[in-house]
């Protein structure tokens, strides 16, 4: 175990803490109604549902089907849950709400939502916007059970301001580069839009759960035939997911489909995971110049790659 495994699981834990205290799940009834939280759920089950049966909710919560079972016994019991007869499988009972369940789901449904209402309007808008972000992007998590895939596309509103910030904040953070990168990466990013030509130029936004996980760009060169890739980074969480090599592809595809003859980029030797992809694209190192730049010394690299061979 690592040091950020363990700080993760506490953070974690402590959210799972705060969120059950501030909605009261540890109380023995669920917002002042006559069930616990694990009733409530199976209810609302019930009541969400098509003639469900047993199994389809043991699924749904994850519970132990013998609890299940007593709480459906219960219900039953109390008059809220009837069951009659599968006719498509004998041993599994279709379950529905009789008037007194479906009463007692409103009555709980609508204290519910007032309860968590409540709790929303009682945070600062800045910290509701915040709160509903995370408990969206929560959510969106724990539903998908698949790994995160990256994808391509192209650029939309607001991107050419995210490519430059996350740039200046991952290139600080792991380089230590001051505010003179990022300022060269804005200054890039300005004159790719104010000079951009749909023939000569292009972009792309690599994306996997539904956020941006790194960029490249191609623009036209300073010879005829010459195009420049700029630009590229990839997201530290997204790494080893292949999306680097899958923006550099692109890129590398896009500049001979626009009939460019060479393909020419700048790095430094630091970036050595970029410097890996470039090689495995077939780019060679045309020119190498030690330099003083983003307060560093650093080596400048010149890469190339002939797109007629």
């Amino acid at each position: 175990m690592t040091f950020q495994h363990d700080q993760d699981v506490a953070d974690l834990r402590a959210f799972n803490r705060t969120y059950t205290r501030r909605l009261g799940l540890l109380d023995s009834s669920y917002d002042g109604s006559p069930f616990t939280l694990s009733e409530a759920r199976v209810l609302y089950e019930v009541a969400t549902r098509t003639d469900p049966v047993a199994a389809e909710i043991v699924r749904a919560l994850g519970l132990d089907p013998a609890q299940v079972s007593r709480t459906l016994k219960r219900f039953t019991e109390r008059g809220l849950v009837t069951a009659r007869e599968n006719p498509a499988h004998g041993r599994h009972q279709l379950l529905s709400l009789t008037d007194e369940g479906r009463a007692a789901f409103a009555t709980l449904e609508a204290n519910t939502k007032a309860s968590v209402g409540t709790l929303i309007e009682s945070l600062h808008p800045l910290r509701q916007a915040r709160l509903l972000a995370a408990a969206r992007d929560i959510n969106a998590v724990f539903e998908n059970d698949a790994p995160p895939a990256a994808t391509l596309r192209g650029l939309e509103p607001g991107d050419l301001g995210m490519v430059t910030a996350r740039q200046g904040v991952i290139y600080a953070r792991e380089y230590g580069w001051g505010a003179d990168h990022e300022a060269l990466v804005a200054e890039i990013v300005a004159g790719f839009h104010r000079n951009f030509d749909p023939a000569r130029d292009d972009a792309w936004i690599a994306q996997a759960d539904g956020r941006m996980v790194g960029s490249i760009f191609l623009v036209q060169g300073d010879a005829p035939g010459v195009a420049k890739l700029r630009l590229l980074y990839v997201e530290p969480d997204a790494r080893g997911m292949g999306v680097g090599q899958m923006l550099v592809e692109a890129c590398v595809a896009r500049a001979r489909a626009l009939g460019y003859q060479r393909l020419d980029l700048w790095t430094v030797t630091v970036l050595s995971a970029a410097r890996k992809l470039y090689q495995r694209a077939g780019f060679q190192v045309i020119e190498e110049t030690p330099c003083q730049r983003f307060g560093q010394d650093l080596v400048d690299q010149v890469w190339s790659l002939d797109l007629t061979a």
